[in-house]
C-alpha cells in the first residue's frame, strides 16, 4: 500500500522594511533548492521591490502575485507574492522611510492573520527598521511584541539559535533595572516550559537546559545580589523538576554559555537581554536565527538588521534567512492541524 507524503509546511515569509536588504536576501533564500525541499514558502510584501532586487542580484526568476498562499504553484524559478502593493516605484535603498516601515507592519499583520486563520504553518520575517516602524506610528519595540499582539497571545519568548547554543530570553527589551524587576518564579517556568516545548518541536526530545543566575557567579550564596536567585528562580526550577524537566541552576552566565558551547546543554535560558544576546553574537550570528515561541505557529527570522549600509548593492548573504526557513519548516505546525 502506498501512502501520500503529508504535504509541505506554508510559511508565510514576510518581506521586513523594503529600503533594507530584506528583499535581496528573500529572492535567493526562496529559489535555493534546499528550501523548496523543506516547506512552501509565500512572501508577504511588494512584487515590484522584489523584481527590483532580483535584477540588482542579476537572478533570472518569475515573481508571481497570488491572492492567497493556498494558491500558490511551486516549481524552480518561482517566488509566490502576496502583493499588498505599499511602496513606491522609487523607494530609495538604505534610507529611512515611513511608507517603508508602514508596508513592513502590514506585512507582519498580514502574516499574522494568515497564521491565526490557520493558512500557514509557520512565518519568517525579513528585518524590520524599528525608527522605521515607530516613525510609522506602530510603536512596538520589534517583531516579537509585534505578533504578540496581532495574535492576541499575551506572553510569547524569544529564543535565538545558532549552529553552536541555542538561549531563551525570561526579559528582552527592557532596562536592566526594570528586568530585574519584572523576574519572578512563574514568569522563569513559563519561559523554560516554552523552550523545553520549541527544543522537543526540533527534534531533541529530553533537552538538557541550563538556566542562568542574575548576579555574577549566580550570586555565589548570597555574596553578591540580594538573593534573587533564591528568590526568583530556584523556586520555578524545583517545579519544573517535579514534572520531569531536566531544568538545572541556577548558573553563572558565563560559565553556561561556555558548557553549551561545547554540547552541555541543548538550551540556555537567559535573564534579560544582553545575558543571552552577547554570547550569542559571538558564537555565531552568520547562521544565527531569531525564534518567538508562545504564538499560534512558530515564528523565525534572520539574526540581523536590514543594513542599509549596504542594502541595493547585491553584497547582502542570504545565508541566515536560508536558515530561518529551514527551521521554520523543522518546527513548523502540521498542515491541516
Amino acid at each position: 500500500m502506498t501512502t501520500t507524503p503529508a504535504p509541505l509546511p506554508l510559511i508565510a515569509l514576510t518581506m521586513g522594511d523594503g529600503a533594507g536588504i530584506g528583499p535581496e536576501v528573500i529572492v535567493p533564500a526562496v529559489l535555493h533548492p534546499d528550501t523548496l525541499a523543506r516547506c512552501r514558502p509565500v512572501v508577504i510584501g511588494d512584487a515590484k521591490r522584489l523584481r527590483q532586487a532580483a535584477r540588482i542580484l542579476g537572478v533570472d526568476c518569475a515573481i508571481v502575485c497570488v491572492p492567497t498562499p493556498a494558491e500558490a504553484e511551486f516549481t524552480t524559478g518561482r517566488i509566490n507574492v502576496v502583493d499588498l502593493g505599499l511602496l513606491p516605484a522609487d523607494l530609495p535603498w538604505g534610507a529611512l522611510s515611513t511608507a517603508a516601515g508602514n508596508a513592513a507592519y502590514a506585512y507582519v499583520e498580514r502574516a499574522a492573520d494568515l497564521a491565526v486563520s490557520g493558512e500557514v504553518q509557520a512565518i519568517c520575517t525579513a528585518p524590520l527598521n524599528k525608527e522605521a516602524l515607530h516613525a510609522a506610528g506602530h510603536l512596538y519595540p520589534g517583531h516579537t511584541e509585534l505578533l504578540a499582539h496581532l495574535t492576541g497571545v499575551d506572553e510569547v519568548s524569544m529564543m535565538l539559535s545558532t549552529p553552536k547554543v541555542r538561549v531563551i530570553h525570561v526579559t528582552t527589551h527592557i532596562g536592566l533595572i526594570d528586568a530585574v524587576n519584572r523576574i519572578e518564579p512563574g514568569l522563569v517556568e513559563r519561559t523554560v516550559r516554552r523552550g523545553h516545548q520549541a527544543m522537543v518541536r526540533a527534534g531533541v526530545p529530553e533537552p538538557v537546559i541550563g538556566v542562568c543566575g542574575i548576579n555574577p557567579h549566580a550570586g555565589e550564596n548570597g555574596l553578591f545580589g540580594y538573593g534573587e536567585e533564591e528568590e526568583k528562580i530556584v523556586p520555578a526550577l524545583e517545579v519544573l523538576r517535579r514534572d520531569g524537566i531536566d531544568a538545572r541552576g541556577p548558573l553563572p552566565a558565563d560559565t553556561a554559555f561556555f558548557l553549551a558551547s561545547r554540547g552541555d546543554y541543548d538550551l540556555v535560558v537567559a535573564m534579560y537581554h544582553d545575558q543571552g544576546h552577547g554570547p550569542v553574537k559571538v558564537l555565531g550570528i552568520e547562521a544565527g536565527v531569531n525564534l518567538t515561541v508562545g504564538l499560534p505557529v512558530i515564528r523565525t527570522s534572520v539574526d540581523h538588521g536590514t543594513a542599509f549600509d549596504i542594502a541595493g548593492t547585491g553584497k547582502a548573504e542570504a545565508g541566515s534567512m536560508i536558515e530561518a526557513l529551514r527551521q521554520a519548516a523543522e518546527m513548523a505546525t502540521s498542515p491541516g492541524n
